[in-house]
């Protein structure tokens, strides 16, 4: 369905078309109508279907139709379980409601409270936040939630995992009985389902849920490449393909820091994120990243869950990840929406297991990327690393020397 053939603001259908939104993906067909027509909806369905806008856009709607704002009153609480998913879900709301009136606050901490009590106090009509810091706000009498007419849990079963189902019954306890519920979830098992019956009434249940959860849009394969050698088939890559947006997904914060040095080496600028890097700067190098500034961005798993960058070309799991959801989480960073993107994985001896249990979790086997020995070899020997590339440190001296002597 054509977004132009939906109810909803004028001024809404012509900022999505500005967009480029024309058609609604599945998850938006099946519960976008819903929505309007005021139900509680229970919704599931994978990484990189849409699933921000499908309640972004009534909502938007809904908002956009009073007359007057509610000075610090609150509408629509939008809990999330990160501070990034709260800044790019409020992204998304500015963005698809740029041309209406409504008020939309990114509430996460990491940051100063001051500016977040400023535009509450002038009224806020949708607020996007994360637990820690809508308690402290509301427990400082800066928030008041009494007025809340729609309630919009994401990424449930992140929330869940994170230790946050005491905030999510907390949070009930203080805004109106009388309200609409929206519950997304990317997963659904008997503690997901137990939550959403504390939560929703009466609800629309809608399921996205082919049988390999990785989307459709996505070409994902596996190379086998031992661990020392990866970092020279990461070269090769991001050399081959200079002008793409290249995600790179690693196990931990140590392994981001030695890939980016690993890089700068061969004369690759990278940037990495993860848990130890300030708030205010992992903002700065997404930022950077979506902007194309900088096109290469080595990762932990902190951004595998919800961030929309667009346009990501590729997607690298330099480690298999421990958890066979995070690599549906991570795949789901490219091919977002209608798009085509392409994920490769790195598998050493050592993570066959891990490619085995994702496999398992998929229900089907990943596409192999076979290396001929001779090709394999060729690219351990054609890296830029001269602490590696002993020929090519004698040959760059040979050149500097005017000698032609090689081992």
């Amino acid at each position: 369905m054509k977004f132009k053939d939906y109810n909803i603001n004028k001024a809404i259908k012509d900022q999505l078309d500005e967009m480029g939104f024309v058609r609604a993906t599945d998850i938006q067909y099946k519960a976008i109508k819903h929505i309007l027509d005021g139900e509680d909806v229970m919704a599931i369905a994978q990484t990189g279907t849409g699933k921000t806008a499908a309640f972004a856009i009534p909502m938007l709607h809904f908002l956009s139709q009073k007359s007057k704002y509610s000075k610090g009153f609150v509408q629509c609480l939008v809990m999330v379980p990160t501070r990034e998913l709260a800044q790019q879900i409020a992204n998304v709301f500015k963005e698809i409601g740029k041309k209406t009136t409504v008020k939309v606050l990114g509430l996460f901490g990491g940051v100063e409270q001051d500016t977040q009590i400023q535009q509450l106090t002038s009224g806020i009509d949708i607020l996007v936040a994360t637990p820690g810091r809508m308690f402290d706000l509301i427990a400082q009498g800066h928030l008041n939630v009494d007025e809340v007419r729609y309630l919009i849990l994401d990424e449930a079963d992140l929330m869940l995992s994170k230790g946050f189902n005491k905030d999510i019954q907390d949070i009930l306890k203080k805004i109106p009985k009388k309200r609409q519920t929206l519950f997304f979830s990317a997963t659904i098992d008997k503690k997901i389902k137990s939550l959403a019956y504390d939560v929703v009434k009466n609800a629309i249940r809608i399921q996205i849920s082919p049988k390999n959860p990785v989307a459709q849009t996505v070409e994902h394969a596996v190379a086998f490449i031992e661990m020392d050698d990866k970092r020279f088939f990461l070269e090769n890559i991001l050399s081959e393909y200079p002008d793409k947006r290249i995600l790179v997904f690693v196990r931990t914060k140590v392994r981001a820091g030695r890939v980016v040095a690993a890089m700068k080496r061969v004369g690759i600028d990278s940037e990495e994120i993860h848990g130890g890097v300030e708030q205010k700067e992992r903002f700065s190098i997404l930022e950077r990243f979506r902007k194309g500034e900088n096109l290469v961005l080595i990762t932990t798993d902190v951004s595998a869950r919800g961030i929309d960058i667009p346009n990501v070309d590729y997607v690298i799991n330099y480690d298999i990840p421990d958890d066979p959801e995070n690599y549906v989480h991570r795949c789901g960073r490219t091919g977002r929406g209608e798009k085509k993107g392409q994920a490769i994985s790195f598998c050493s001896d050592s993570e066959k297991q891990l490619l085995a249990d994702i496999e398992e979790y998929t229900g089907e086997e990943i596409m192999h990327y076979d290396i001929h020995p001779d090709d394999y070899k060729e690219i351990l020997e054609d890296t830029d690393d001269l602490t590696y590339n002993w020929q090519k440190l004698i040959d760059k001296d040979n050149l500097e020397n005017g000698t032609e002597e090689k081992w």
